[in-house]
């Protein structure tokens, strides 16, 4: 199920963007803790997204951007995010 929610893609970004400067690539498959609603946000369940990105030059300049630091590769993603999806896997 491809993400659409705007509030779920915005932190989608930010933990795409955490990922790639750890790993220091860029990652096909990113977790996020699931969303309990109300409740307790318990870390150790998660749920796995899919990294769909629709253009290897794009896909390239992120990973370009990596060593440039957080600023440059949240900058990145912001310009490409049309180009960058996320499916929910089961």
């Amino acid at each position: 199920m491809k993400v659409t929610d705007q509030e779920k893609l915005a932190l989608l970004y930010e933990r795409l963007k955490d990922v790639c400067l750890v790993e220091k690539e860029v990652w096909k498959e990113i977790f996020l803790p699931r969303d309990v609603g109300k409740g307790m946000v318990l870390t150790s369940v998660q749920d796995r997204y899919e990294v769909v990105i629709d253009d290897e030059e794009i896909e390239a300049t992120l990973e370009a951007n990596i060593p440039l630091g957080g600023k440059a590769l949240a900058a990145a993603i912001q310009q490409y995010r049309e180009h960058i999806s996320f499916i929910k896997k089961g």
